[in-house]
């Protein structure tokens, strides 16, 4: 498949027919949930309608604040990679704003779509403008997902440890124990390919070797310098996650302490990994779940909307202007240089 077709391709797919009916089956099911969390409805609207604005607003720039953070720690990870001995890429990295703009297109993708496809279709756009292959830019994909969980994991064990009452509550026990899995799941996976993953891909087909090189060198190229200022970036962008939480929760004219917004901040870092759409109906009913351990029911569902007015809705709308804006103006540019290309050079004959 060509580089023109695999967007087109990709437009088609996140907003098919089963896309849509995915939403429809998961707002059955939050629904279902609602009505087991015996919720009243009624109070929890007031919260919403009373909400403060301004801080709400402040809300929503913390949060598209942590894009900037994202971005410039994942062109840390490119330049590594690119630099990497042995690497072969010279490569015209983008800038930490084009970063930016790819991560939030990806979240953008992986609200629609199931699966996580995002993450692919981030790395296919970063390749297509460094002109880069498609399996070194995913390696970078998967060596910055891999500093995400190992952060997360850190800060949800502080977290629980210093909020005694998510010791008695199963979803912050199992939220802890899916943090720790998945962490230690990709820190063996890196663990994997650095000691054996070229000498397993040479059992691959000729063609898929020189695919897995590529990604094997994205993947541990990456992190070869600047860890801890790699590790300060995720830390940056998953507190301002928090600070989101927090100024939610203020706008709605409630309080929340800094181990509970951690928690459940992070908490929607994990269980948005959930393979639907925005992880929907998995999200909500589980940082409500988490919420009700210092909220009244109604209030926990209250914050747990807004937050994701922020979280999904907003990602929708922004990262589909911001997708759409990308399409047109990728499409002029191969016009442009198709059109260059078909002028006959001066000077011959």
């Amino acid at each position: 498949m060509s580089r023109q077709s695999q967007p087109l391709s990709l437009k088609r797919r996140i907003l098919s027919l089963p896309t849509l009916l995915a939403f429809a089956i998961a707002g059955a099911f939050i629904a279902f949930l609602a009505t087991r969390f015996d919720l009243d409805w009624g109070q929890t609207w007031d919260n919403v309608r009373f909400l403060n604005p301004w801080l709400y607003i402040v809300a929503l720039a913390l949060y598209y604040l942590s894009f900037a953070f994202r971005g410039l720690r994942w062109k840390i990870l490119a330049a590594n990679a690119a630099s990497a001995e042995g690497s072969g890429h010279e490569l015209r990295l983008p800038s930490v704003s084009r970063f930016s703009q790819f991560i939030l297109v990806g979240w953008f993708v992986n609200a629609i779509s199931w699966f996580r496809l995002g993450d692919a279709y981030r790395a296919y756009a970063f390749a297509d403008e460094s002109k880069g292959s498609f399996s070194w830019s995913l390696g970078t994909v998967l060596a910055e997902r891999v500093l995400d969980m190992v952060v997360i994991s850190v800060l949800i064990i502080a977290s629980v440890f210093a909020v005694s009452a998510s010791f008695e509550s199963d979803a912050s026990r199992y939220l802890l124990i899916a943090a720790v899995v998945m962490a230690v799941a990709l820190v063996a996976l890196l663990a994997l390919m650095r000691g054996y993953g070229r000498r397993l891909a040479m059992l691959l087909p000729a063609r898929l070797q020189g695919a897995y090189d590529r990604f094997h060198q994205g993947t541990l190229g990456s992190v070869r310098r600047m860890l801890p200022a790699l590790v300060l970036l995720s830390l940056i962008g998953w507190v301002l996650e928090a600070c989101r939480l927090y100024f939610v929760v203020q706008a709605l004219h409630m309080d929340i302490g800094l181990p509970m917004v951690m928690l459940v901040s992070l908490g929607h870092a994990i269980l948005s990994t959930v393979p639907t759409p925005g992880g929907v109906g998995a999200v909500e009913p589980g940082l409500t779940g988490l919420l009700v351990l210092s909220f009244d029911r109604h209030d926990a569902a209250s914050i747990t909307l807004v937050d994701r007015s922020i979280t999904l809705v907003s990602v929708i709308v922004f990262g589909g202007l911001l997708f759409l804006y990308l399409q047109v103006a990728r499409s002029r540019e191969r016009k442009g240089e198709m059109s260059l290309a078909a002028q006959p050079s001066d000077g011959a004959g």
